[in-house]
């Protein structure tokens, strides 16, 4: 029994850690810089001159890639969630191996 308690400890940590998240999104965010493509821009001669930045987030939806141009503020909310994203699918493969030791460690039934 010591390891199926250590198993469920080790559980409910993850279910802690994993509830006290608020936003969760997959993707990449990029902070950009462009130009605009007008010749007397100084942003033509100068790459120092560019515009921006502009943050946008690349995503899957339905299997299509999608773009998105974010606020400052939008990007920054986004670089969390994010980053709660990636946390999460780290502790959901550490509950899938605890799950799989558990089931391959139960004692087999004689039937």
């Amino acid at each position: 029994m010591p390891k199926k308690r250590s198993a469920e400890r080790r559980i409910a940590e993850i279910k802690e850690k994993i509830s006290g998240m608020y936003l969760v999104c997959a993707g990449t965010l990029q902070e950009r810089m462009k130009t605009c493509g007008r010749s007397y821009c100084r942003c033509s001669e100068d790459p120092e001159a560019m515009h921006g930045p502009y943050y946008e987030w690349t995503r899957y939806v339905d299997g299509r890639l999608v773009s998105k141009t974010l606020s400052p503020e939008q990007a920054r909310v986004l670089e969390k969630a994010i980053a709660n994203y990636r946390e999460t699918e780290d502790l959901l493969n550490v509950w899938k191996q605890i799950s799989a030791e558990s089931i391959l460690g139960m004692k087999k039934q004689k039937g």
